[in-house]
């Protein structure tokens, strides 16, 4: 198996149904698929079963802070938890699909053995469920890593001692491209066991000035990550002489590496 792992966040848009007879998420288990991090799973039904009680007790206010949705968006995200236990199953990949940086990942579109790498090398950070694997079948829900919930606390400080320890044994010894937003790495308290780890940051240059770019930085990410699969990228050599398809390209002078903890920010600059 390719010695690689992209660390990434779940989409906020969910694609509804899916598969009623698919096993029950919590209870099956197989050597290549469905619930991968089932290690989680008391922990996973003790924050679903608190998050089905402040449902119940909470009025619609503290609901539309817990959930950062109002009106229609609102009762939907309230429907969904409570049927969490009982909704029917699809994989977290197919579930995310309508995300722009799954969108712009195309994976209906890469070669069967790219496929296969996103599949066997992608480890998703997900509010209600912690971690997961692109083809852990998962049902619809609504919780962000950065919400508060009464009772639990902090998501992110929630999964924490939990997510760690299956997340440092997952990714010792290998490359590790992370493409975590802030909120979702706050869920892991990181011990450096991989070979390298890298976060890639978007510049553009613009009269004569260099912006960070942060407004639609998803589907650049999706676009990296087709990449990434694509070229089987276990170490940063692949990226030095690619164009990214928004026209981004490496700056080997603006990016950096820190021996000490392994870590490296590269810069993608247009």
């Amino acid at each position: 198996m390719p010695n690689f792992a992209i660390l990434l966040a779940p989409a906020e848009g969910k694609k509804p149904g899916g598969n009623p007879f698919a096993p029950d998420m919590f209870d099956y288990r197989a050597s290549d698929t469905f619930n991968y991090f089932n290690e989680l799973n008391p922990e996973r039904r003790k924050l679903i079963d608190t998050l089905h009680e402040v449902i119940s007790n909470s009025d619609e206010q503290t609901l539309q802070d817990l959930f950062g949705v109002k009106g229609d968006y609102l009762e939907e995200a309230i429907k969904v938890n409570q049927e969490v236990y009982s909704a029917p199953l699809m994989s977290a990949l197919d579930r995310y699909s309508l995300g722009v940086m799954y969108k712009a990942m195309d994976f209906a579109g890469l070669p069967t053995g790219a496929q296969r790498r996103l599949l066997e090398n992608g480890v998703i950070f997900s509010g209600l469920f912690g971690l997961l694997r692109p083809d852990d079948l998962i049902p619809n829900y609504r919780l962000r890593m950065d919400a508060t919930l009464e009772g639990i606390g902090k998501i992110a400080k929630y999964w924490k001692p939990h997510v760690s320890r299956l997340l440092n044994e997952t990714l010792e010894g290998r490359f590790v491209w992370d493409l975590l937003p802030a909120a979702h790495r706050e869920a892991w308290d990181d011990d450096h066991s991989y070979t390298q780890l890298v976060r890639v940051k978007f510049f553009i240059d613009e009269g004569g000035e260099r912006k960070s770019v942060s407004h639609n930085i998803k589907p650049l990410r999706g676009q990296l990550v087709n990449f990434i699969v694509r070229e089987t990228a276990e170490e940063l050599e692949p990226l030095f002489t690619w164009e990214h398809p928004a026209g981004f390209r490496y700056d080997e002078a603006a990016s950096t590496f820190d021996e000490t903890t392994k870590t490296g920010i590269i810069a993608m600059v247009k």
